[in-house]
């Protein structure tokens, strides 16, 4: 069963994170990181099923410092408050609490691989290129992934984007990427838009979701 847990960043402050222990034999971890409504339930949803595949799964809160326990619906309230705080923390501050996370998972095992949605997404991609210690990465639909996409990731390294995403032109995206990293690779579903990993019924894609974590954990498993 998933719990929530503290884990110390490197600045001292206790933020919180969702943690759920592999169902199955371990074969590493995975950092999980949120889109901007938080530790939802969809992300809880996300670190189970990255457990019922293998992977000992933790998501770090963010925005605990600006807002304990922050989490919000998928309406303009929601996404408002949700972007301000992602606004309002600092780029760096998001990635030192992802080492702490990869700190916390390498000491049960030496693998640690990221995954994020939306905004965390971004810090995905982020992640791959800045971070040492990471074994591979899957960056969904992050708005900031085409500003630094001549960074080079550090681990193998996949991006997913939906066609249909009013915020993200993924053929842009891609362009971009393999503008600088052929090795990367970018795929674009069809019909899917943004959040399509989400099980939100505005959001969710089934089809491009199953097909994106098969292609995610095929990457993970390699590493």
């Amino acid at each position: 069963m998933g719990e929530t847990i503290k884990i110390a960043g490197a600045d001292g402050f206790e933020f919180t994170a969702y943690h759920e222990p592999s169902f199955t034999p371990r074969k590493g971890g995975v950092v999980i990181i949120q889109e901007i409504f938080g530790i939802d339930r969809h992300i809880r949803a996300d670190v189970e099923r990255w457990a019922k595949m293998g992977y000992e799964a933790v998501a770090p809160a963010l925005f605990d410092r600006r807002q304990r326990d922050f989490h919000a619906e998928h309406d303009d309230a929601g996404i408002q408050a949700g972007v301000a705080h992602a606004r309002a923390t600092p780029l760096d501050q998001a990635l030192a609490d992802i080492v702490a996370c990869r700190d916390f998972l390498k000491t049960r095992g030496e693998k640690v691989c990221v995954v994020g949605y939306c905004y965390g997404g971004s810090l995905t991609w982020l992640s791959a290129c800045r971070l040492d210690g990471i074994a591979a990465a899957a960056s969904y639909y992050g708005s900031l992934v085409k500003q630094f996409a001549a960074e080079t990731p550090k681990c193998p390294t996949v991006v997913h984007l939906g066609r249909t995403d009013p915020g993200i032109d993924a053929d842009e995206v891609a362009s971009a990427i393999a503008q600088h990293h052929s090795n990367v690779p970018v795929h674009i579903y069809e019909g899917a838009g943004h959040g399509f990993n989400n099980q939100s019924p505005e959001r969710y894609n089934a089809e491009a979701a199953d097909l994106a974590r098969h292609r995610t954990l095929e990457l993970f498993d390699r590493a």
